[in-house]
């Protein structure tokens, strides 16, 4: 089974991130981020990737600057690694697909 990114947005943070039985790695990004857009296909791989071992959403910054301000957002791209509704890992910024991997792969037992 293919992996797919969800749309996280503020009304459905809850039921699909904090209440998630799975890891979920969000990534907050918007339309005019150069690298945001750079991290977009990496983000997508890693959802086909870890398939079942991990759900993967995109929040728009823009829309949802709310979850932005709850989690110390204070630019883009960040990743947040969530398990058990708790953030475990931060990724800021452009980083290659190995740096992302070594980030999560410790979240995924």
């Amino acid at each position: 089974m293919a992996g797919k990114s969800i749309e996280v947005t503020t009304a459905n943070f809850q039921a699909e991130v904090l209440d998630a039985s799975e890891p979920v790695l969000i990534d907050f990004w918007a339309e005019w981020c150069g690298p945001c857009k750079m991290i977009a296909p990496l983000v997508e791989e890693l959802s086909n990737d870890y398939a079942g071992r991990l759900k993967v959403g995109k929040l728009d910054a823009d829309a949802h600057p709310e979850i932005m301000m709850q989690y110390g957002i204070m630019s883009i791209p960040t990743l947040l690694l969530f398990k058990g509704g708790e953030p475990v890992a931060r990724i800021v910024g452009y980083k290659p697909k190995g740096d992302l991997v070594n980030k999560i792969e410790p979240h995924l037992n």
